[in-house]
């Protein structure tokens, strides 16, 4: 069990900078930070840093009995846990498959227990470790010289898309056609821009990211060969006690560049007739989601259209919550409501079928989720968008977005949502 000790710190900045530098030297490694976005309901951190790994869980395997395998590693150790969970986990519990390339391949699920925690809020530091001497060993990493870097001299990054604007295009009006049948009502489509032969610095990428997008759910997580640098402005769900809150993202515009424009573009897409019912399919999918592990009466929409404001774009953002009892494991909440209903569609199990039939490339940890669990079972995720994945030793870059199409969409308008969704992660690596 991790006990929690002040840490002194000059340069809070600074500080971060270099506990990110130190990721180079360990297998596993998570950051986790809220930019001090301001307003964000239910927002309780600032950063954290999960440096090093005492205990591993992860699978590749999509066995039926992969979330209760994860529930007893974490009852064993009762400790803190930091890790992900990959889209395609949803393969496990529904009668689902994923055939389509993967050029990224990390697991379906990993955690680690870590040696270190570093936890920044309101300008205090505080560190964690198993045991007090735990203090002066990370001193002595800290201050040790560090030779950080990866030679990405006079690289040109060329970023292709998988799928070309016309076969989009064709997509596109091919599941309109599928909701105009009755298959379903909206489906979350998503599309890889890639990179092939790359190097890149990724802790510099991700500075360079979270520069230019101050989300508050970024996050970078290495393991091994494979990283992840992630703006993520979404959360998939947090637990505190017995409250489940679940923030859906449906409907994005890009910042106007005065003033008075963007107040415009705010105001429009507030008052957006397709943006609106976007936005209410997925509200209705996470009720029902949680309504199946919630108390009787439990759930409620405690915020619908919710409008905020990020570095590169506003959205409408509803607020879902519910109560479970005590007894109600982790294993059984992901069950309910892993993946996040924004990145599938409605109704769930169909719209994922139809993403296998109609996306080129495999998901893998984008639309997953990333965060932290606590001894006492309390967690928070973000939603696996607004990232760059990268595998090094494949020299692989991966970037994917999306958008709901509904009966209403217009498919060059989705095509260009996904663009400037895209437009970040682009200028970060440039």
């Amino acid at each position: 069990m991790h006990q929690f000790y002040p840490y002194a710190v000059d340069d809070i900045n600074l500080f971060k900078r270099k506990l990110l530098q130190l990721s180079e030297q360990f297998n596993y490694f998570c950051y986790l930070d809220s930019n001090n976005y301001p307003n964000y309901p239910y927002s309780t951190f600032g950063s954290f840093f999960a440096i090093d790994a005492l205990h591993v869980f992860e699978s590749a395997i999509e066995s039926k009995n992969l979330l209760a395998d994860f529930q007893n590693f974490s009852q064993q150790h009762n400790a803190w846990l930091f890790g992900f969970l990959s889209y395609d986990l949803k393969n496990t519990f529904e009668n689902l498959s994923s055939k389509n390339i993967d050029n990224i391949n990390n697991p379906l699920i990993q955690f680690f227990v870590p040696k270190y925690i570093i936890r920044i809020e309101n300008e205090k530091v505080d560190i964690g470790v198993t045991n007090f001497e735990g203090i002066e060993k990370f001193k002595k990493l800290f201050e040790q010289d560090r030779k950080h870097k990866t030679d990405t001299a006079n690289q040109k990054i060329e970023i292709r898309n998988r799928i070309d604007k016309t076969a989009y295009i064709d997509i596109v009006n091919k599941i309109k056609e599928e909701i105009r049948i009755g298959n379903i009502y909206e489906l979350n489509f998503c599309q890889e821009y890639f990179a092939e032969n790359i190097a890149i610095d990724t802790t510099n990428v991700f500075e360079q990211l979270n520069t230019i997008s101050k989300a508050p759910f970024s996050c970078y997580y290495k393991h091994t060969n494979n990283y992840l640098m992630c703006a993520s402005p979404e959360r998939f769900l947090k637990k505190t006690q017995q409250t489940l809150i679940c923030q859906p993202i449906k409907g994005t515009r890009k910042r106007g560049t005065d003033t008075a424009t963007d107040s415009a573009i705010k105001n429009e897409l507030y008052f957006n007739e397709k943006e609106r019912s976007e936005n209410i399919m997925i509200v209705d999918l996470v009720r029902n989601d949680m309504s199946r592990i919630a108390t009787k009466n439990s759930v409620e929409v405690e915020e619908l259209f919710g409008l905020y404001t990020f570095e590169q774009v506003h959205q409408l953002i509803s607020t879902v919550k519910c109560t479970v009892d005590k007894e109600t494991t982790f294993a059984e909440i992901i069950r309910a409501l892993f993946p996040m209903g924004s990145m599938t569609g409605a109704p769930k199990i169909a719209a994922m079928q139809l993403i296998e039939k109609y996306e080129h490339t495999q998901r893998g940890l984008f639309s997953g989720c990333v965060g932290y669990i606590t001894p006492k079972g309390n967690f928070d995720f973000n939603v696996v968008i607004r990232s760059i994945l990268y595998n090094k030793e494949n020299k692989y870059i991966c970037i994917q977005t999306g958008s709901a199409i509904t009966i209403d969409a217009d498919a060059e308008s989705e095509y260009e949502e996904c663009k400037l969704k895209a437009m970040a992660m682009i200028n970060a690596l440039k």
